[in-house]
């Protein structure tokens, strides 16, 4: 990124709120279970499966981390009561993981008893920082032999991650991989971007030939290739797999590989703490950067 970009990103977060919400609301539902509901019926319409998540993580207070499942618990009762083609997404430092890992596995096991009860909806635990891998894969293993309707988040950034990838091969884990966005130290992680690519096919090969279903999230044309390079030596269908792509990140690629024939599930965000979420989206952008700043002086 250009030093004029650099400057243009590091503003973003420099602006009220309101100015950043219009460029904001592509990446978003809204803040509300309701404004989800609408946005997961319109691209279920589309031919899309969604994947939905609450913004928020890093709680520290027992409150806020029960009020967070408790918005999962409505958002799975709108799933079951609207029949809606669509998965939940957990945040583990969102439901207690920073308080205290029995609290936060017991918030976990209720989603999923909750889940279980509506009709069996699928429940994903994201993957989050580096000191959060060790306890979200432990609770994996110690709640996926009451739940098989449960999955896991692999990061290809980390170089851990093929025997992680290894070990869930074992109990042929539902994965998604996706390449991760935490910001590691070198010793922990690759940070250059290609090997960082290399290495998500590498690891996407040991999934898919180990019978793994893996929800393939990017929206990197070159690993969309390759994981079609797979699929076919695999001899995959389409209920073996699936890519996975952000609510308002490349619309027109996610078109394209799903009337290629292959299932694509949508990323959709949702909630009050949309603001740094979003902020990680404009950045990336930097075209809609200049957008944004440009609405902000405008107003003034």
């Amino acid at each position: 990124m250009s030093l004029v970009n650099r400057a243009l990103a590091g503003a973003l977060p420099l602006l009220p709120k309101a100015v950043i919400r219009p460029f904001a609301a592509p990446y978003i539902a809204g803040e509300t279970v309701a404004q989800l509901v609408a946005v997961a019926e319109e691209l279920n319409r589309a031919g899309y499966q969604v994947a939905v998540s609450q913004l928020g993580e890093f709680v520290e207070d027992r409150d806020e981390a029960e009020a967070a499942t408790r918005v999962y618990h409505e958002v799975l009762d709108e799933i079951e009561r609207r029949s809606l083609d669509c998965y939940v997404h957990v945040k583990l430092t969102q439901l207690g993981l920073l308080i205290d890992r029995s609290f936060c596995r017991d918030q976990v096991r209720s989603i999923l008893e909750r889940a279980a009860e509506r009709g069996g909806t699928f429940v994903r635990m994201d993957m989050e920082d580096s000191p959060q891998i060790d306890a979200t894969l432990g609770l994996y293993d110690e709640l996926r032999p009451r739940f098989d309707r449960f999955g896991v988040v692999i990061q290809a950034r980390m170089r851990r991650s093929l025997e992680d990838v290894r070990q869930l091969v074992q109990v042929r884990a539902n994965v998604r991989l996706c390449k991760g966005v935490y910001l590691e130290p070198h010793a922990i992680a690759w940070t250059e971007p290609q090997i960082i690519r290399d290495h998500y096919v590498l690891l996407l090969d040991e999934l898919l030939g180990g019978g793994c279903h893996v929800g393939i999230a990017t929206h990197d044309e070159w690993l969309i290739f390759q994981a079609s390079r797979l699929i076919e030596r695999y001899g995959l269908g389409p209920d073996d797999y699936e890519f996975q792509m952000l609510h308002g990140v490349r619309p027109r690629l996610r078109e394209i590989v799903k009337n290629a024939g292959h299932r694509v599930r949508v990323g959709v965000p949702f909630g009050p703490e949309w603001l740094p979420y979003s902020l990680r989206r404009l950045r990336k952008n930097p075209e809609i950067a200049r957008h944004v700043l440009r609405a902000a002086f405008s107003r003034t």
